[in-house]
């Protein structure tokens, strides 16, 4: 049996309270059988909480908080959640450049961020011992001078930098690294991707590394497949999101396939898709393999991206649980 897959598109214009809104009328009104977003964990907490509550399922695919998916067995997420990436990131720097002594730069007023760095410090000091975290400097939202951050983590004595702030704040902060005199390297985590971080950051962050769930560098298999349709349809390369949606778009519909058949009966259908979304394994994404937990968080590996001398995102290594 043939079904046709219609796509309502709704924009929450970042506003947590409008995603809300718009989320109880795709559920309500335009009857939808399932949720694909929203990306930020800003806007999807509070989808993931209305999803819950009608009984529809949903999955993020860039949303990384622990709390999204939390209590919730309708929602489930296509990307990692965000304190794998400490250990991953820690790992990852001892085997790459010996290092035993980290600065972090953050954002405090920025849930993402602040999460994130406490997330680090907790990891990297578990592996290094508690003062291993030389330095931890944090900054408000809007800040663009980092001198005096930067001159405490030269003299910390620390061997890179870890800073979990979003892309479009990256190449300030590596300019002023480097206008500070510090020559170690600046590692970042997945809120790198995303955004045109290349285009505003230039030359600067080549050879930088950040940890992520994908890299359209050097492509096998079906990434190959997704990369080439996406630089033909665009004239550009995917993005880590686009690829997360991109294959919570394929397990939507994989899911609607084992279910064995629609009723029309809405309720009952929604049930029976997130029943088969949950016992979904070894998925075949372009951001890997993909199976649920009991939690709909996906068990996965999380990929070391290297900026190349091109700009280009590239898999260098990969990090599992």
């Amino acid at each position: 049996k043939t079904y046709k897959v219609e796509f309502l598109y709704g924009d929450h214009t970042s506003d947590p309270s409008v995603a809300a809104a718009l989320a109880v009328r795709q559920v309500s009104q335009e009857k939808v059988l399932g949720i694909i977003g929203p990306l930020i964990s800003r806007q999807a907490i509070p989808v993931a909480q209305m999803a819950q509550a009608y009984a529809t399922p949903m999955i993020t695919p860039w949303s990384t908080s622990p709390l999204t998916t939390q209590d919730r067995p309708f929602v489930f997420r296509t990307c990692f959640v965000f304190t794998i990436q400490g250990p991953a990131i820690t790992k990852f720097v001892a085997s790459q450049f010996n290092a035993t002594k980290a600065a972090v730069l953050y954002d405090i007023i920025s849930a993402y961020p602040r999460g994130m760095a406490n997330s680090f410090k907790e990891a990297f000091e578990a592996a290094n011992g508690p003062g291993s975290v030389v330095a931890f400097e944090e900054f408000r939202t809007g800040d663009t001078d980092f001198s005096k951050q930067m001159a405490r983590i030269k003299e910390s004595g620390a061997q890179f930098i870890f800073t979990p702030q979003h892309y479009n704040e990256v190449p300030l902060i590596v300019r002023q690294a480097k206008a500070g005199g510090l020559t170690i390297p600046v590692i970042g985590s997945n809120s790198w991707a995303g955004g045109d971080l290349i285009g505003e950051c230039g030359t600067d962050c080549n050879g930088l590394f950040f940890t992520g769930n994908y890299a359209p560098g050097n492509a096998q298999g079906l990434n190959k497949t997704f990369v080439e349709a996406y630089v033909k349809a665009y004239g550009e390369n995917p993005d880590e999101p686009a690829a997360l949606t991109w294959d919570a778009a394929r397990l939507i519909v994989q899911a609607i396939k084992n279910t064995g058949g629609l009723t029309g009966d809405l309720v009952r259908d929604r049930v029976a898709v997130k029943d088969a979304l949950a016992g979904i394994k070894d998925f075949e994404g372009a951001t890997g393999k993909i199976g649920f937990d009991g939690n709909g968080d996906p068990q996965k590996c999380t990929v070391i991206v290297r900026i190349d001398e091109k700009g280009v995102f590239t898999f260098h290594d990969s990090v599992c649980p």
